[in-house]
């Protein structure tokens, strides 16, 4: 689909559903339109747009150049943005097309979608019940099937608790790889800039776009370089103990064990650990010094606008945010001790985990509910996100399926930098689930290219041909590396294969020179810098690491072995492969090769 059929597309829809809360300022229909010819333009000429012909829609506390961001309060966003957030520009930049500019609880303080002058955002499907906030409009313009892509942000949760009430996929990455200039802070040292789609894939290509330093942005951060790739075959879990789930209904906790069961059917291994430090973590977002980021980013606008009685100040975000006034710096610093430490046990408490499994929510409340009850509820739906920032933990929110008449969804928590685990298991959990037969809730896909699943742009291809190939018993060392699958390769016909006495067996490869031998098959890992430099570290003689020329005329680092061993060794070219020669080895009905 063109960009200006989906555009079109999209202002259909629009017409379509009628929620007009869902937006604060739609661009104009031939304005969209002509941005999108624009990106249909560049693709005739040749560029390559990974997101020509999707549609984009961005929270209003992130700076679209042309539009005021008014972070939900009238009176704040007077004048239009002269520039375009980094995060956001880099998806236009690869060819999406930013339809407005939607809701969202007042100044990201909130997570109902209730907070909002523009009026409370109602759950796409059950309009009785809240969206979820801060980030209501971006979640329900993508549960629609208005917006591809949605922007949102995420303090407490904003980025997830909406995307498990509407059955899609909400990414937050760790603390500093997107840019959040551009953004009006609610927290700033944990605020986070993350998408909404329905499709994981999509998602993870507009995150990986999203992702990299800004000069505007100091706290910036870049993928380190030992950042692990790809998700071993059978991870350990780690979930909640049974006294941790309290807070949730019959219903949820056992919508949890079913998700926890498609977690196992993904070869993983569970272990339950005690999630309560972490929940008691959470109270410092709201209940401690930490609040004092809030007022520090908007609460000197919020005491002019109260006593000048501007009747667009939502009154619990007035209350919130101006109770950081009168924090001591004292009491900020001790707080923010006291996070360390909190960091430092969560790392031990999974310890021996790969990632944990949570519930991302605890219910899911009428609109209603929640104008008797503003605060309460909103602190019971924070149980399990707000922490997750404090402590620098990456998290990816997926669907798992139905509780209480709705949408019920699980995060996937890694370590800082562990994102790409994250979604791994996600994607896991989600082909789990897909398997088990109707009645499952699962993300859809969506327009535009799907995507690898990769969130992390960094690494080095190397292709291997012997003991360290899928089911060979070396491939575990490429796993503790947090090295990934690319996919199968061949060299060029200047290879030459032969089969080395060393333990476990494995075959050397050399070049012999153009036509001189066959294409060799073998598999190609994507591993990053540091993990390449621990292969060559470790690498035990007669091995090598060096340049080997593909069948396609690429050269990639590749495993070898010095000439002097592959002259020794039995000449095994004729097989093309080392499992190939492996097999010709096994007896009929033997499960091994022969020694």
């Amino acid at each position: 689909m063109s960009a200006v059929e989906r555009v079109r597309a999209a202002y259909r829809r629009i017409d379509e559903v009628d929620r007009p809360e869902v937006w604060i300022a739609l661009r104009p229909e031939a304005e969209a339109l002509a941005a999108a010819a624009e990106v249909d333009a560049r693709v005739r000429a040749g560029e390559d747009l990974p997101l020509a012909g999707t549609t984009l829609a961005v929270k209003d506390n992130v700076d679209v150049a042309g539009l005021p961001t008014t972070a939900g309060c009238p009176s704040y966003g007077v004048a239009p943005a002269t520039r375009t957030a980094p995060a956001v520009q880099r998806l236009v930049d690869a060819g999406a097309v930013v339809l407005g500019k939607t809701n969202l609880d007042q100044f990201a303080t909130g997570l109902v979608g209730t907070r909002s002058p523009y009026g409370a955002v109602r759950h796409a499907t059950l309009p009785e019940r809240v969206s979820g906030g801060s980030s209501s409009g971006s979640a329900v313009a993508v549960a629609l099937g208005v917006a591809d892509v949605a922007i949102g942000t995420d303090t407490a949760g904003s980025g997830r608790v909406p995307a498990a009430f509407h059955g899609i996929v909400g990414i937050k990455t760790t603390l500093g790889l997107v840019p959040t200039a551009g953004v009006v802070p609610a927290c700033r040292s944990y605020d986070v800039v993350t998408t909404f789609t329905r499709d994981l894939g999509l998602g993870a290509l507009a995150t990986r776009l999203m992702v990299g330093p800004d000069a505007a942005d100091p706290t910036g951060r870049v993928w380190p370089a030992d950042v692990r790739l790809g998700l071993r075959p059978d991870p350990v879990v780690a979930v909640p103990r049974p006294a941790d789930l309290t807070p949730l209904s019959a219903g949820w906790r056992a919508a949890f064990a079913e998700a926890v069961d498609a977690v196992r059917r993904t070869g993983a291994r569970v272990v339950e650990v005690d999630v309560s430090p972490m929940l008691e973590a959470a109270r410092l977002l709201y209940d401690g010094a930490i609040v004092a980021e809030r007022y520090a980013a908007v609460g000197e606008f919020l005491e002019r606008a109260h006593a000048a009685g501007d009747p667009g100040v939502d009154p619990v975000v007035a209350r919130i945010v101006l109770g950081g006034r009168e924090v001591l710096a004292a009491a900020y610093v001790h707080d923010r001790e006291a996070l360390d430490r909190a960091r430092a046990d969560a790392l031990a408490t999974l310890a021996g985990s790969d990632l944990l499994l949570l519930p991302t929510t605890t219910e899911h409340p009428t609109i209603a509910a929640v104008q008797a009850d503003p605060v309460g509820i909103n602190r019971r739906l924070g149980t399990y996100t707000n922490f997750v920032n404090l402590l620098d933990l990456a998290a990816v929110a997926v669907p798992a399926g139905e509780a209480d008449g709705g949408p019920f969804g699980v995060t996937v928590l890694a370590r800082a930098f562990d994102d790409q685990l994250a979604l791994d298991l996600a994607a896991r959990v989600l082909d789990a689930q897909a398997d088990s037969g109707p009645g499952v809730s699962v993300a859809v896909g969506s327009p535009g290219r799907a995507g690898d699943g990769l969130v992390v742009d960094t690494g080095v291809e190397v292709a291997v041909f012997g003991a360290h190939l899928r089911g060979q018993p070396l491939n575990g060392q490429l796993h503790e590396l947090g090295a990934r699958f690319v996919r199968g390769v061949a060299t060029s016909d200047a290879y030459r294969l032969a089969a080395l006495d060393t333990v476990p067996p494995k075959p050397g490869l050399v070049r012999a020179g153009p036509g001189e031998g066959a294409s060799i098959a073998g598999e190609a890992w994507l591993v990053s810098f540091a993990g390449l430099g621990r292969l060559l570290a470790t690498l035990p003689a007669p091995m090598l690491l060096g340049p080997v020329e593909l069948d396609d005329g690429t050269w990639v680092v590749g495993f070898g072995c010095a000439l002097d061993a592959a002259s020794a060794g039995q000449d095994i070219t004729e097989h093309v492969s080392w499992p190939a020669y492996l097999a010709s080895r096994t007896p009929v009905g033997s499960a091994a090769p022969t020694p």
